[in-house]
């Protein structure tokens, strides 16, 4: 079989994969409800008074499965590598994460969430739960039912876009809730 088959076979079944998504879900207006969603929930109030980027990073910091260098952190939030420096100094002289230097690279510093920090994750969940579940109830139960039956899905997106596998855990244990859930 030549090159130019495969390529055909493929363009193919792009085109397949593009009807079927059609079919079942509009992307666009998907993507429109989770963008109106997201700016109505990222400014609930909270106890919590941080910036988006400082809890970002400490979202980040308590997901992400353990320590990151400062360069790692620095691609993942899409800030420069001075701004991350001089962000991860704050939080240090705050105590929502530790530095320490990377065994593996000398050069290099692994930042690492505390306790403290783990905490504002948590403070900023419970606060963001207080004010959706009165809004919740105003769903009528077919529209809860919706976002019930919705959740694995959403899920499944949230690890595609992190890059993790289908099999890690779906929910941060406890201790890792961090600020942005």
């Amino acid at each position: 079989m030549d090159d130019t088959s495969d390529d055909t076979s493929d363009d193919n079944l792009d085109d397949n994969l593009d009807d079927d998504l059609d079919d079942d879900l509009d992307v666009d207006a998907f993507t429109t409800a989770v963008e109106n969603f997201n700016r109505f929930y990222i400014r609930l109030p909270t106890l919590e008074k941080l910036s988006f980027t400082t809890l970002s990073v400490l979202d980040t910091l308590a997901c992400g499965g353990g320590p990151m260098r400062l360069t790692d952190l620095a691609k993942t939030e899409q800030v420069s590598q001075p701004g991350i420096t001089q962000l991860v100094t704050r939080l240090e002289r705050d105590g929502l994460v530790e530095r320490h230097p990377d065994p593996s690279d000398g050069r290099a510093v692994l930042v690492r969430i505390t306790e403290a920090g783990r905490r504002i994750g948590r403070s900023r969940h419970d606060d963001r739960t207080r004010h959706l579940a009165p809004l919740v109830a105003q769903l009528t139960a077919e529209q809860r039912q919706a976002i019930a039956c919705a959740l694995p899905a959403l899920t499944r997106i949230a690890e595609l876009g992190r890059g993790r596998p289908s099999d890690a855990p779906t929910q941060p244990v406890a201790d890792e809730v961090g600020p942005g859930r």
